[in-house]
């Protein structure tokens, strides 16, 4: 009966006014939530910064298996294992990861036995809305939850959202949950641990989703090609930081486009293509403004005491990572690709035209 509580403290709507009702419907959502663990080699690009043993949140989200999560979770994994609310696990391949939004997907060796959880539209979410976060979580699975903000989000490692979903208060199993509306859709997954200054109350803990609707348009492309078919941005190889609008190196990736083109921590990007660079946001959408993956950027660069005008070759980022797909039979089934998207579109997943 927690559950029912969580349900009308925060809907409060006739669709959740019946016990038995909302229960049913609840007991559907949680079932969808599972856990995804997975194991990445000691080799990996990211094996220093994420570790080697993963674990957080997926969602069901077709009929054949099909999960999604948080790219990092499964980013250069070489075994991932998913674990229904039963305990039983499950093992599974990897389908995609798009480092733009940070979807990640991947599908189980065998339908999964629950109802996957249906699409909503992110984009209708508002700020004060109450939605609640989903884990599979052992400890407070299920949280109620308000939206303090729709806005922008710049990660320091070349990424940036123009309307992510900030929900507070925090929870501490963030990584893939998912955030689901008053229509109990799916709205977003999660990403991380953040704060956010709200007018009356300070910085306000809450955790950043990415909106459900940033997948629909490159669904039907992860599924069959494991990527986005969008031209791959630019990327340098640079932690960044901002300070009073300017654009600080943290440090350079080890052998990326940053290290060989000479930048290091502590220097200040002053121009990009000549046009001065106004904050980490300004920064990325300048770069990205240049073309696709491989073009060169002209930067301004003040390093110690010296003006410095630098060119960096771009790189794709997907190529310098260690990501293995897995293909064939090796671990995961391989659907005819109208089975797939079939599987997502005739159960209302997703809403949108997949033209074969």
């Amino acid at each position: 009966m927690r559950f029912i509580a969580i349900l009308a403290i925060c809907f409060s709507i006739p669709a959740f006014a019946k016990p038995a009702d909302a229960q049913d419907q609840f007991d559907a959502l949680f079932e969808a939530v599972v856990k995804v663990r997975s194991t990445v080699p000691a080799d990996a690009r990211t094996a220093r910064s994420l570790g080697t043993e993963r674990e957080g949140n997926g969602v069901v989200i077709d009929g054949n298996g099909l999960v999604m999560t948080i790219g990092y979770i499964i980013l250069e994994a070489d075994s991932i294992e998913v674990v229904l609310q039963n305990d039983s696990s499950v093992s599974a391949a990897l389908v995609a990861y798009d480092h733009d939004t940070g979807f990640g997907l991947v599908r189980t060796v065998r339908p999964l036995p629950v109802k996957p959880m249906q699409f909503g539209a992110s984009s209708e979410l508002a700020e004060g809305e109450p939605v609640v976060v989903m884990s599979a979580a052992d400890e407070n699975p299920a949280q109620g939850a308000r939206v303090i903000s729709r806005g922008e989000f710049v990660g320091y490692w070349e990424y940036l959202l123009d309307s992510a979903i900030y929900a507070a208060p925090s929870h501490d199993s963030f990584a893939g949950a998912a955030l689901i509306g008053r229509d109990g859709r799916l709205l977003g997954i999660g990403s991380i641990y953040t704060q956010m200054a709200v007018a009356g109350f300070g910085a306000v803990p809450c955790n950043m989703f990415v909106p459900i609707d940033l997948l629909k348009p490159i669904l039907q492309d992860l599924i069959r090609k494991g990527r986005s078919a969008q031209p791959q941005r630019p990327w340098l190889g640079m932690h960044l930081d901002e300070s009073i609008g300017r654009v600080i190196v943290l440090r350079t990736t080890t052998d990326g486009p940053a290290e060989r083109a000479g930048l290091q921590t502590g220097d200040i990007i002053l121009t990009v293509d000549k046009a001065p660079v106004k904050g980490l946001g300004d920064f990325f959408r300048k770069v990205w403004a240049l073309g696709a993956a491989g073009i060169d950027v002209p930067l301004s660069v003040l390093q110690g005491t010296e003006v410095r005008q630098v060119t960096v070759k771009s790189a794709n980022r997907l190529e310098y990572l260690r990501i293995r797909p897995v293909h064939g039979g090796k671990s995961a089934r391989v659907l005819n690709m109208k089975e797939a998207i079939a599987g997502i579109a005739d159960r209302g997943s997703f809403d949108g035209d997949f033209p074969l």
